[in-house]
């Protein structure tokens, strides 16, 4: 979840208290343990991943007084939520037995339509997506608890204040405690996630993590799932996160008879939006923004993930119907259809009352519903002809369509 979310619930005691904490991860580790009387995280290399993003926060990040009050809330609520968790699931072994069958995750450049698509297949009732309150709250409410929902309506709270912090986030991506969340958020509770650097500038933690072996955050990921899938269960998985092209051979590790669905869009339309979406989380929490470092940080991101799953994908392609591709065109340009491809594809029916609800969907969730984003290649100091050499190979090979600006 993102550390925005974290400030509304930290109330001003606690901004008191941490506005002049220091990035020591062995102080936070004993506060939580002190906190909760929990002593176990289930992960023997949680303090190296701490300590790895932490030190990326005090040398690299800038951070305001309000940035370092979030990092330090979201990672003390991630801590406490982990604790808790892997107390839980000791209480409950059977959590572990649960089946996660055949999910389905759906992956692409970012602004590709990878959240229409995941919000598309949530409105099939025997789909199921993980929701930004169960994720962000993934603990059941205890027994005779009169509050069932607090944990929706904590979540949207919290959601108000990425409003003030970031007011241009909305236009770019939608925000609600009963939407569909990313899967950077499930493993950001290993402290092993992209969710950390799309916030603010942690070049050396993403060069670590980009070098690490990533099966145990899907285990991590696998474990989570079968905790909601124990809570509600006998749904089909639908995730999403475009973070899982880089890691696609732990994903197909960890899932071995997963989906990939796999969304296409001209990366020249891309890359600047995704900069300028970058642009506004790194300001709303530090001092410095350096346009011409995310441009090339963004170029660098998403030209090396394009091709980590092109590789991987040549290497698994032998599997029917492991892989299905969309095009971003399509798919703005008739979302039903594409859909009704999509479940032919991967075997599945697509009833009438489906439909029905997709198309309310659609309805409800207009394009720039919240507003236009704007954005160029030349404020971050790129150049058009090096981004379209760049991707030259990947849009070649996946047939995109170019985009006029």
């Amino acid at each position: 979840m993102h550390p925005a979310l974290a400030l509304r619930a930290a109330g001003m005691d606690a901004i008191s208290r941490l506005r002049l904490s220091s990035f020591d991860p062995d102080r936070l580790i004993q506060k939580t343990r002190r906190n909760t009387g929990l002593k176990d995280f289930g992960d023997d290399a949680l303090r190296e991943s701490i300590t790895r993003l932490f030190d990326s926060y005090r040398l690299e990040s800038s951070l305001t007084l309000i940035g370092r009050i979030a990092m330090l809330r979201d990672a003390s609520r991630l801590l406490e939520t982990r604790l808790r968790l892997n107390a839980f699931w000791r209480e409950h072994p059977s959590i572990g037995k649960q089946p996660i069958r055949r999910p389905i995750f759906i992956t692409g450049i970012p602004r590709s339509g990878t959240t229409l698509l995941h919000g598309l297949l949530a409105q099939d009732t025997a789909n199921r997506a993980p929701l930004t309150w169960e994720v962000m709250f993934p603990l059941p409410a205890p027994p005779g608890a009169r509050d069932r929902d607090a944990g929706i309506r904590r979540t949207a709270r919290m959601l108000k204040w990425m409003d003030r912090l970031a007011p241009g986030f909305r236009a770019v991506h939608p925000l609600g405690a009963t939407l569909p969340q990313e899967c950077l958020a499930i493993t950001s509770y290993t402290f092993q996630s992209p969710q950390f650097h799309t916030t603010c500038s942690t070049p050396s933690y993403e060069a670590w993590l980009s070098r690490r072996e990533h099966c145990p955050e899907y285990a991590f990921h696998r474990q989570f799932l079968q905790h909601l899938q124990w809570c509600r269960p006998d749904e089909r998985w639908v995730l999403k996160a475009p973070s899982h092209l880089y890691t696609l051979a732990a994903l197909l590790t960890t899932y071995p008879d997963a989906a990939i669905v796999q969304t296409h869009r001209d990366p020249m339309a891309v890359i600047g939006s995704v900069a300028s979406l970058t642009e506004v989380l790194y300001g709303a929490f530090s001092h410095r923004v350096d346009r011409a470092a995310i441009g090339r940080e963004v170029l660098e991101r998403w030209s090396d993930a394009l091709g980590r799953a092109d590789r991987v994908r040549a290497k698994a392609s032998g599997v029917e119907g492991r892989f299905l591709d969309v095009g971003y065109h399509e798919l703005v340009a008739d979302p039903l259809r594409v859909v009704r491809t999509l479940y032919d594809g991967l075997g599945m029916e697509l009833t009438a009352d489906t439909q029905r609800r997709m198309r309310r969907f659609l309805d409800d969730n207009p394009k720039d519903r919240y507003g236009k984003h704007r954005y160029s290649l030349t404020r971050f100091g790129l150049d058009a002809a090096e981004v379209g050499e760049r991707f030259s190979e990947y849009r070649e090979r996946h047939e995109v369509l170019p985009e006029v600006s």
